[in-house]
């Protein structure tokens, strides 16, 4: 017997959200080791209000916000905008945020402007820590075997954008149709037509991103771009730092600098060894003299084309160097998890603290997902 195409719904329903939720669902031990993070962070989210004795609207809570965020980075979600609408008729992610089936959803506006508050408070980068200590606490770091490496992150801006700095930036004046105007009146700049035009860093900028540095590397074309960096684990390719930086030449060795100290410092022994393994492009002097400095034993690719190495041949030719350059590949799944799923390749915000903000979230979120399968039963 054919059933009949009706739609019939019941006034009153007796189930809860969490009953929508399949009891194996990977949100359900990602959204437990958040909410385990986010409890450390009560006195920062505190701070990052004002007094209720003061009075004023209740805001979104931080706890929702940063939970919402990671929904935006696990489900690849474009926007704020379109993050709202799924969470407008998504029963598994109200739930993950912590939202009633009759709470209303947030105006996008609202949720942009109250991320705000989280770059002022350094608030992501606090729960990106908090979920890097609870790695620690399940024994799957081991403190002492890192790898570093950096990536491009291309910029919310085009080469249209990319214009001088003043009217006579690139030696030339606009009053002879050179650069300004084309004698009929166009804008070589406005209409995009910058062949032949000599344009850097010091005499252009993006006037859509002020932050972002034309940059290429390889093979690749010149983009407007930043450079993340990150650093991890060896035992199991977990990250424990990550920054973003403007792109240039020096950045990936001076932030594995600054990150490699932090983990020095955060190791709390001097005496201990500590490694660290990078590919040839931080085969340079300065970086290896540097790590040395900071009893880190430079575990770097050995860059001999046409050149000396400075990575002495001693620290070449242990166990323990052949064992990080195999480890060091680890760090890549990272960044094309981030650039895939976290949609870390072209970021959709300007400039440098927004962009630095979603790529520690998402470095946070990886690790969300990779602690989830670490722990998972077999």
């Amino acid at each position: 017997m054919r059933g009949a195409d009706t739609f019939t719904e019941s006034l009153f329903t007796m189930r809860k959200l969490e009953d929508f939720v399949p009891a194996r669902h990977p949100l359900r031990e990602i959204r437990k080791t958040a909410n385990a993070a986010l409890d450390k962070l009560g006195p920062t989210l505190t701070a990052m209000y004002a007094a209720e004795i003061k009075g004023g609207r209740p805001s979104i809570a931080p706890e929702k916000l940063l939970r919402a965020m990671l929904l935006q980075v696990l489900f690849s979600v474009r926007s704020e905008r379109q993050l709202m609408e799924q969470v407008q008729y998504n029963l598994l992610f109200r739930w993950f945020i912590g939202l009633a089936m009759d709470d209303a959803v947030w105006v996008p506006t609202v949720f942009t402007k109250n991320r705000e508050r989280l770059i002022k408070h350094d608030a992501v980068i606090k729960f990106f820590n908090e979920v890097v200590a609870i790695a620690q606490q399940r024994d799957l770091l081991s403190g002492e075997h890192f790898s570093v490496d950096g990536t491009l992150i291309q910029a919310w801006a085009g080469h249209k954008s990319f214009a001088p700095k003043d009217d006579k930036a690139d030696g030339r004046d606009k009053s002879e149709g050179d650069d300004g105007d084309d004698g009929d009146g166009s804008s070589r700049t406005s209409s995009g037509d910058f062949k032949g035009q000599r344009r850097s860093n010091d005499t252009h900028e993006s006037k859509t991103d002020g932050d972002a540095r034309l940059y290429r590397k390889g093979n690749t074309a010149s983009e407007l771009r930043y450079m993340g960096h990150t650093l991890s684990d060896n035992r199991h390719g977990l990250i424990t730092n990550a920054v973003v930086t403007q792109a240039d030449g020096y950045a990936e060795r001076e932030a594995a600098k600054a990150m490699i100290n932090d983990a020095r410092q955060a190791l709390g022994d001097d005496e201990r060894e500590i490694t660290l393994g990078a590919d040839k492009g931080y085969d340079a002097k300065e970086f290896i003299d540097a790590c040395q400095a900071m009893k880190v034993t430079p575990h770097v690719a050995q860059n001999k084309s046409g050149r000396q190495s400075a990575v002495p041949d001693e620290i070449a030719q242990t166990e323990g160097y052949a064992i990080s350059q195999r480890k060091r590949k680890l760090i890549e799944q990272g960044f094309g998890w981030a650039k895939t799923v976290g949609s870390m390749r072209q970021v959709m915000v300007r400039g440098l603290a927004r962009v630095d903000q979603m790529f520690v979230l998402t470095m946070a979120a990886y690790n969300l997902v990779r602690l989830r399968t670490l722990t998972a039963p077999a």
